[in-house]
């Protein structure tokens, strides 16, 4: 038998686990600052790129693809060649790999707090950042096959196989999820609208926890936790059930985050039986990784590595469990909407991603340069002080969660809100948010020991090199299976057939859900009275979604008493048809806006804007006083219309043409309206006698920012009336 010798390439996992640790402080300081931001609104007051509604998707998106990303990279590189017992198809697409993700993280940290958002959740990069991460994803999936390919092991182990599922998955949902119409270098609307687009997004939001943060780290815990405890995976069997049940359900589960909204029921429904279904080959796969670890306890005692990554598994465990118990639609009627989200998810992020990451890192550092960890001590007070952290975050805002739904929805004996006002919710749950921001500090201090414990550790090592491997070369045996071979011995050593299986078990789920919401209109019922924006309230939406208004406030009032009591009409699907992209939002840290139109005068939106705290007394929003000051930039109202039209939103030729007349007079009529408050009138006024006598350029109120943001927010929810909605519904022919 021929043994080949051949080097492992060490110095790409190097690159990946730097930029992980770089990364990762980095986006978890900014939830940090977040955190604060709920205690301290104007804690970045006037200040455009650091306000909260902009910082919000760059913290999101620093954790999930700067710090996890990277992680999935280094674990991924390092556990591949040795299962593969062969380097890297190609060291050009590794390192395109590498440079390519860093180059999109740094546009994303420059382009979201510019206020350059789609205002999708996990999917706020704008087009051409998109483009990007399809190149740069795709090279990665060749690296991964390619090397499959040219391996010298005939089996794919399992982790392997979670790899391939990663790749054709995420890389759907990237694609399908990143539709959209450009109008500009950095402007874009989905190509989907309302219901449609909200189905696609969540297709895409809970399926990239699902197969970036999830599969990905399940093969890297096939891998490391065996090679941590030298010990065998528990069952081989269990893992092919794990394997396939889990990403044929997950793919459906989607639609359990749009319970009780306008979406149709069918596949509401579905969502809920697919996510209590979800259970079962998630907690597979946590007790898999566990019973790994029997007859090692006494060295999970003693390992810090082994102790992360049974804190992470279990982790693991409980966001799963709670995962499918929040679909279920009588607690998600309490808790969407809630902190009670934020706590999960947290559970998951900061346990699951955070802890298996840690683990992995001390595992692979002291390996790769040739060294002891500098000290056990200090690992073991970072995972200490970092279970405390997470315990003292996910508790209160679990509290905070309970205490949000239990007083949105409590109410008099004459049938009146007992909290009518929504700030009663928000002052009564501050302690908690103390205590939120207090875990956060705890658990980033935790990685700054480890910072300071790996950097003594890479210094007292060896320089990182190429290692030296030999393995034989493989023996190539027939394409049909051989006596005494099951199915499925035979399907692991068949990658390409494998991940055609692995393709087509995600897509099922996927195109039954998908297809029938977008092809057959009948699904989305018409409203006649339902209008295209005004171009000026096309332009404040997308201010709206410049600023991240959506991170606070939701527009999707469900058919429950408390929310018809506290805000007006329950949702209806035709009231979105011309939402490009749709806004119902995930978080109620502010009421909700669907029916806000109408409901304050012009005035009180501007004060509003300009001092949150002037208009509602204990808000904890920050204040945006840019938007009073600001220029409106129109110059692409014209080119924002026609891309409407394409997407099938019906202004005609006269009302592009007219655009720039038609916001002009809007915009003056929202002026005079502002003229009724005398404070706001003699400030103004002032204002411009100064930038007279002084020759500075002034800009007139109607061209301001602000002007477009209110005629907007004037807008939502008035295009029907509660008497006539019955009669309004009409079934598209």
């Amino acid at each position: 038998m021929e043994i080949q010798q051949f080097h492992y390439d060490n110095k790409i996992v190097q690159k990946f686990l730097y930029a992980t640790l770089f990364w990762g402080i980095i986006g978890m300081l900014v939830g940090l600052l977040l955190a604060f931001m709920f205690l301290f609104p104007n804690l970045t007051d006037g200040i455009s790129w650091l306000s909260f509604g902009r910082l919000r998707p760059l913290h999101t998106n620093a954790v999930i693809f700067a710090f996890v990303g990277n992680a999935i990279f280094a674990g991924v590189y390092y556990s591949t060649q040795r299962l593969l017992k062969a380097r890297m198809f190609s060291d050009v697409l590794s390192n395109f790999n590498f440079w390519g993700w860093q180059a999109i993280i740094v546009a994303a940290a420059i382009t979201l707090p510019l206020g350059y958002s789609t205002s999708k959740e996990y999917a706020e990069l704008e087009w051409p950042i998109d483009l990007a991460i399809a190149l740069v994803w795709v090279a990665f999936g060749w690296n991964l096959i390619g090397t499959m390919l040219k391996r010298r092991q005939r089996h794919l182990y399992v982790a392997i196989w979670f790899y391939i599922a990663t790749f054709v998955t995420v890389a759907v949902l990237h694609i399908f999820n990143s539709l959209e119409l450009p109008v500009s270098a950095m402007k874009s609307y989905s190509v989907y609208a309302g219901v449609q687009d909200a189905l696609v997004q969540w297709w895409y939001g809970h399926n990239a926890v699902a197969f970036f943060l999830t599969t990905p780290f399940l093969g890297l815990m096939y891998y490391f936790v065996p090679k941590a405890a030298n010990r065998p995976v528990y069952s081989y069997r269990l893992s092919i059930v794990h394997f396939w049940s889990l990403i044929f359900i997950y793919i459906w589960a989607g639609p359990h985050h749009l319970l009780y909204s306008a979406l149709p029921d069918w596949a509401q429904n579905l969502g809920v039986a697919f996510s209590v279904m979800l259970i079962a080959p998630s907690w597979g796969g946590m007790i898999n990784g566990l019973l790994t670890l029997r007859g090692a306890w006494d060295k999970v005692r003693t390992s810090p590595v082994l102790k992360f990554m049974v804190v992470a598994i279990t982790g693991y465990g409980m966001a799963t469990f709670e995962g499918p118990m929040l679909s279920l639609k009588n607690v998600n009627a309490i808790a969407h909407f809630s902190d009670w989200i934020i706590a999960h998810v947290h559970v998951g992020a900061l346990a699951w991603n955070g802890f298996l990451t840690f683990g992995m890192v001390y595992w692979l550092v002291p390996k790769m340069f040739k060294t002891r960890l500098h000290s056990l001590p200090m690992a073991n007070f970072h995972f200490w002080i970092g279970t405390l952290g997470i315990i003292l975050y996910a508790l209160p805002m679990y509290v905070a969660g309970f205490t949000q739904a239990l007083m949105w929805k409590d109410f008099n004996p004459d049938g009146t809100l007992v909290y009518g006002n929504f700030l009663e919710t928000v002052s009564q749950i501050l302690p908690m948010y103390w205590m939120r921001a207090i875990g956060g500090t705890l658990y980033i201090v935790g990685f700054i020991v480890m910072l300071y414990n790996i950097a003594v550790t890479i210094r007292q090592g060896s320089k990182v090199e190429d290692e030296l491997a030999e393995a034989p070369a493989l023996v190539r045996v027939a394409k049909r299976r051989i006596a005494g071979e099951t199915y499925h011995t035979w399907l692991e050593r068949k990658p390409v057939q494998l991940t055609i299986f692995a393709t087509i078990a995600i897509l099922i789920g996927g195109i039954i859900q998908i297809v029938p919401t977008i092809l057959v209109k009948s699904n989305i019922p018409t409203i006649t009275s339902v209008k295209p924006y005004t171009p000026l309230e096309l332009e404040g939406r997308d201010l709206y979604i410049r600023e991240g208004c959506v991170g606070c406030h939701s527009q999707m009032v469900r058919p429950f008493r408390s929310e018809v009591e506290r805000y007006g009409e329950y949702a209806k699907a035709g009231e979105f048809v011309y939402d490009h992209p749709f806004l119902w939002g995930s978080k109620r840290t502010g009421p909700d806006l669907l029916r806000v139109g109408g409901k304050y005068s012009d005035n009180w939106h501007l004060n509003h804007m300009y001092d949150p705290q002037s208009t509602s007394s204990g808000s904890i929003m920050p204040a945006y006083q840019w938007l009073v000051k600001n220029e409106l930039d129109r110059s692409d109202i014209e080119a924002k219309m026609r891309a409407m039209v394409q997407l099938g939103v019906p202004y005609t030729e006269e009302d592009i043409a007219n655009a720039q007349t038609l916001m002009d007079e809007q915009a003056l009529q929202i002026e005079k309206n502002l003229y009724t408050d005398p404070d706001f009138a003699t400030g103004y006024e002032a204002d411009k006698k100064q930038a007279a006598e002084t020759g500075s350029p002034f800009v007139e109120m109607r061209d301001r920012e602000i002007v477009a943001l209110i005629a907007y927010l004037q807008r939502l929810g008035t295009d029907i009336k509660v008497k006539e909605t019955n009669e309004l519904l009409t079934e598209n022919k």
